[in-house]
């Protein structure tokens, strides 16, 4: 679904504008963004979890030159869907 699509739907379903359910599409991405960059979890009841993970630095190896890399450690971000979310899924099959 694209974001315009999206945007539309949600719009309907929320019976408001537009513009306003854009502005608030965009405030909750800033909102969890924040969350995440502050190494806080952001869950929804019923849909699932945000989480921020590190991963630790490693030594990687390039295949084509055998030479070995250090790669640094970073913040990566996963998503854990909620049980309800996933029984949702396996019915709707």
């Amino acid at each position: 679904m694209e974001y315009k699509t999206f945007i539309e739907t949600l719009s309907q379903r929320a019976a408001a504008g537009k513009e306003e359910t854009s502005e608030m599409v965009e405030a909750f991405c800033h909102v969890l963004t924040e969350a995440i960059l502050n190494g806080d979890s952001v869950t929804f009841p019923g849909f699932g979890s945000f989480e921020p993970r590190k991963r630790m630095e490693r030594i990687a190896m390039q295949p084509s030159s055998g030479k070995r890399m250090l790669i640094p450690p970073k913040i990566t971000i996963s998503f854990r869907p909620s049980t309800l979310l996933k029984q949702k899924v396996r019915n709707h099959e």
